[in-house]
């Protein structure tokens, strides 16, 4: 069962995958890393422009490693989950101090580094170095609970280590990289979420799901949570066609990135000014909005203020005044995006 499931996974893949992806040409164990982190939860097309500035800006660890945060942050603007980018910075400094700007192949050893889990390491090591390593990525999470029946959730421990175990048995050990690429090509193009085109399916024939007519179960649906509602003002101080981006904490929401500076209290908002070293001339409300977050969704109400600014010098490293088309090479937020979009046409 094991090897014919893979021979029909590999026979499939010579003819109908996907070869010619950026991230498939050139390859090298960075490349690879750079795009299994983009694609976390983010589709191939979204992707693709992104990766290809991010070669030319940063081709090699090195360059990545060396680079300011505030340039990788702004390479990152629009894809989101902004951890990625900051751990993938982390990760580059690591990769030259520890290892002399050579990747590791040991499994074990990606697994340590920043942004690093089990699957992706098994991406690096089998597609980057052509060597054996099992991947359980979302795509091939599917196509294991349904061929095999695997009911829950893949979130839940105890699913996610039978899944781990079908992977393991089914990778061979020769040609793990093509054959792990085919299953996540098989998740993304025939066995979809909805809709899925299983008469192309290359293992179709021993379908648990499909000779049982219960493909919509598979896999599991995590459980369903109310996410929390929060809600910000978001204060745009306008000095002489300027506007005061923050710099945000390194933790927490939008970690490292610019925004507009935030007020949970609109009373609160001529002390904060005032704070900043600016006088408050007039506000006007614009439009609000909601950000929906992995848990949770955030409220934001917008606050035009006009300001003139007093001789108080703010940190250039925190703060920045700024035109609303700007591109000084920062990171910014969607909501910062947002907002200077709308001002940029307004102005």
């Amino acid at each position: 069962m094991t090897h014919t499931f893979s021979s029909q996974v590999l026979r499939w893949f010579q003819q109908y995958g996907r070869k010619h992806l950026p991230w498939q040409k050139k390859v090298t164990p960075y490349r690879v890393w750079v795009s299994e982190i983009m694609l976390q939860q983010t589709q191939v097309t979204t992707v693709i422009p992104y990766f290809d500035r991010f070669m030319t800006t940063f081709p090699t660890v090195q360059v990545l490693a060396d680079a300011p945060q505030d340039q990788v942050l702004s390479l990152w603007t629009g894809l989101g989950y902004y951890a990625r980018a900051r751990n993938l910075h982390k990760t580059a400094k690591l990769i030259c101090t520890r290892f002399n700007g050579e990747f590791p192949e040991k499994v074990h050893d990606l697994e340590e580094l920043p942004g690093i889990g089990r699957s992706t390491a098994g991406a690096i090591r089998s597609l980057g170095y052509g060597k054996y390593a099992p991947i359980l990525d979302g795509n091939v999470k599917r196509v294991l609970a349904r061929h095999f029946a695997i009911a829950g959730w893949p979130g839940k421990a105890s699913v996610l280590k039978e899944l781990w175990q079908l992977t393991e048995q089914l990778t061979p050990e020769k040609e793990s990289g093509a054959y792990n690429q085919a299953m996540m090509d098989i998740g993304a193009m025939i066995c979809t979420r909805t809709k899925p085109l299983c008469e192309e399916c290359p293992v179709n024939n021993t379908c648990s799901a499909k000779a049982n007519e219960t493909i919509a179960q598979y896999p599991g649906k995590k459980p369903k949570k109310t996410k929390p509602v929060k809600a910000t003002h978001m204060l745009i101080f306008r000095h002489n066609g300027h506007f005061l981006l923050e710099k945000r904490p390194q933790t927490g929401i939008w970690g490292g990135l610019w925004c507009f500076p935030q007020s949970d209290d609109e009373a609160q908002v001529t002390s904060l000014a005032q704070r900043y070293g600016l006088t408050e001339q007039g506000r006007q409300k614009l439009p609000g909005f909601r950000h929906t977050f992995s848990h949770f969704h955030l409220d934001c109400y917008p606050l035009l203020i006009d300001v003139v600014s007093t001789d108080t010098q703010l940190n250039e490293h925190q703060y920045l005044w700024v035109k609303p088309d700007t591109n000084k090479g920062l990171g910014f937020a969607a909501p910062t995006v947002k907002l200077m979009e709308q001002l940029t046409i307004n102005k």
